[in-house]
C-alpha cells in the first residue's frame, strides 16, 4: 500500500484517524478557543497517544483545509490507504465465498464517493474499486464525507477497470451492473455469494466497456416514476439488499 502524506479535516475524520490508525497521524491542529467539547476530546485523545497538538488560528486551519469545512480540527496524516490491485484476489479468497464488492465506474463528486464509502463500510463490504482516470480519488472532502470509512475500508484505485472486472470474474465473482433500462430486478437475483455491484457515474451511468464486462445488468425498481437515483443512494440500496439476503 502506498502512504502519501495529506491533511484530513473535520471532527469525525480526525477522530476516526486517531481511533483507527493513530500511528500514522503526524500532528493535530485545533482551533484556538474552540468551544466544541469534541475538540477537547480530540486533543485529549491525541495527547494520550503522544501526538503533537497545536492550537492555531482559524486562518491556519482554513489554509490546510483547502476550502473544506474543517469544524476546527485538522490532522496531518501519513497513511491515506491505497491498496495495490494485486492484493484484491487475496481479500476475495479470505471472504470464503461471500465477498461483497462495490465498483464505481467514474464517480466525479467527492461527496458521492465519500457517501458510497460510508455505505460500503456499514454494509461490511469486502472492498471498493474505482478507476484512477476520470474519477475522483480519495481526498480531504471524501475522507470527511465518509465519516471514517476511508480509514478502515480496503479501497482500490485501478489502472484498467475493465481488466479488473475480468480478473474478478476469473476469481469467481459474479458481476452485476446497475442500469435503469435493465429488465431484471435487483431484488430477483441471488446476492449471497461472491458479488460485485457496479455503479455508473453521475451523468453517463455505466460506460460501454464496463457494461460488456458485467455478467448481468439489473435495475432498482422505482414505482415513483423517477428514472434514476443518486449514485450514493443507489449504492446503499444495492449493498443493503445483499446484506438482507445474506442475513436471511
Amino acid at each position: 500500500m502506498s502512504k502519501p502524506s495529506q491533511w484530513i479535516v473535520g471532527i469525525n475524520a480526525v477522530a476516526s484517524a486517531l481511533e483507527h490508525d493513530a500511528e500514522h497521524v503526524r500532528e493535530v491542529l485545533l482551533e484556538a478557543g474552540g468551544k466544541n467539547p469534541r475538540i477537547t476530546e480530540i486533543e485529549q485523545q491525541a495527547r494520550r497517544k503522544d501526538i503533537d497538538v497545536r492550537r492555531v488560528a482559524q486562518q491556519a486551519l482554513d489554509g490546510v483545509a483547502g476550502g473544506v469545512r474543517h469544524q476546527g480540527a485538522a490532522a496531518r496524516y501519513a497513511a491515506a490507504k491505497t491498496w495495490d490491485e494485486h492484493e484484491l484476489p487475496a481479500l476475495i479468497e479470505a471472504a470464503e465465498g461471500r465477498a461483497l464488492l462495490l465498483v464505481l465506474d467514474g464517480v466525479q463528486d467527492p461527496h458521492n464517493l465519500g457517501a458510497c464509502l460510508r455505505s460500503a463500510a456499514a454494509a461490511g463490504a469486502t472492498a471498493v474499486v474505482f478507476p484512477k482516470d476520470k474519477a475522483v480519488q480519495v481526498n480531504a472532502t471524501v475522507r470527511k464525507t465518509s465519516a471514517g470509512a476511508a480509514d478502515t475500508l480496503p479501497i482500490f484505485s485501478v489502472t484498467n477497470l475493465s481488466r479488473t472486472l475480468r480478473d474478478l470474474q476469473k476469481a469467481g465473482v459474479w458481476i452485476y451492473g446497475l442500469a435503469g433500462e435493465a429488465d431484471a430486478s435487483l431484488y430477483a437475483i441471488d446476492l449471497k455469494g461472491n458479488v460485485a455491484l457496479v455503479m455508473g457515474s453521475e451523468g453517463e451511468g455505466l460506460r460501454r466497456l464496463t457494461r460488456e464486462n458485467c455478467d448481468q445488468l439489473v435495475k432498482i425498481p422505482m414505482p415513483g416514476g423517477f428514472e434514476s437515483l443518486n449514485v450514493s443512494v443507489a449504492s446503499g440500496v444495492a449493498l443493503f439488499e445483499a446484506v438482507r439476503q445474506r442475513s436471511a
